[in-house]
């Protein structure tokens, strides 16, 4: 049995797929049971309960082989971001009661660094949160998600996939998250191991490249712009993030542009991607056309 936490989103809903896929048992903490109805349909065991329930994550635990466990996203964190340092301390209570054989904790590509990763601070707290750990943890330090990408489908009808990648010929760790599912699924039932691993997951892609596999699918010729910086807070004020509140997600296509979420770091492991953007915008435009 293992525990996969956030199952109704893409990272948590691949592993599972994948862990299942295999044969295996898979339970997963909801706090609505609806949303996660199709999840029980296929055999997973839903346990109630939220990120911030130390309790109800202990009660997930008892008895797993191994847990999957994540941050969820927070487009718009406090400056101290306490809404991590919540869910971290809530985690760092049960995994420390329950004490599971392995820990596989999704992060981030440049969450080895401590200040001005915006947004991704909050990672590099998580894994500061788990030094300590008795358990195994593989810290699985993913790319940016192709899927992130997907509004290309709806806006870059004229051609431009606006990015806040610059250059956009300049390439930078990316990922699907079905890979990183797959990745998460083998730690979680692979050969055991002591201590922590960090795994970086992803290969070098640029936006150009993103955008020329976009106009495949699409079969239109479509180019990355580069959204000039000082239009970055109305872009993302326009995507939903609260005006005063683009900070952390400026920050952190700041340290993407300047390289410092780059393959490569010292001790870390690497795995590379299997899935091709291509093949994300296409099972996307076919599901969308189906």
């Amino acid at each position: 049995m293992f525990l996969v936490m956030g199952i109704t989103g893409k990272v948590g809903g691949a592993t599972a797929r994948h862990l299942l896929d295999q044969g295996q048992q898979v339970r997963a903490l909801v706090r609505d049971r609806g949303t996660a109805e199709s999840w029980a349909n296929h055999g997973v065991e839903l346990v109630d309960g939220d990120w911030n329930d130390a309790a109800a994550i202990e009660r997930a635990l008892d008895g797993v082989d191994g847990a999957f466990v994540m941050l969820p996203a927070v487009w718009a964190p406090s400056p101290d971001f306490k809404e991590a340092r919540g869910v971290i301390a809530s985690y760092v209570e049960a995994l420390t009661k329950a004490a599971p054989p392995r820990v596989i904790a999704l992060s981030s590509m440049g969450a080895n660094r401590t200040s001005g990763l915006g947004m991704i601070t909050a990672l590099s707290l998580l894994e500061q949160g788990f030094r300590d750990l008795a358990s195994p943890v593989a810290f699985v330090r993913a790319g940016g998600f192709f899927e992130n990408f997907l509004y290309g489908l709806h806006v870059a009808q004229g051609g431009t996939l606006p990015v806040y990648y610059n250059p956009t010929s300049r390439k930078s760790t990316m990922v699907a998250t079905d890979d990183i599912g797959a990745e998460v699924a083998t730690l979680l039932t692979g050969p055991a191991w002591f201590g922590h691993r960090v795994v970086e997951l992803g290969s070098m892609v640029s936006a150009d490249e993103i955008a020329a596999q976009l106009g495949e699918v699409m079969q239109r010729d479509v180019k990355a712009f580069a959204v000039p910086r000082v239009g970055w807070p109305a872009a993302f004020e326009q995507s939903g993030i609260p005006k005063g509140q683009t900070g952390p997600a400026e920050a952190m296509f700041e340290a993407i542009n300047a390289g410092w979420m780059d393959l490569g770091v010292e001790g870390t492991e690497h795995v590379a991607g299997t899935t091709s953007p291509r093949d994300v915008f296409a099972a996307a435009h076919k599901a969308a056309t189906a």
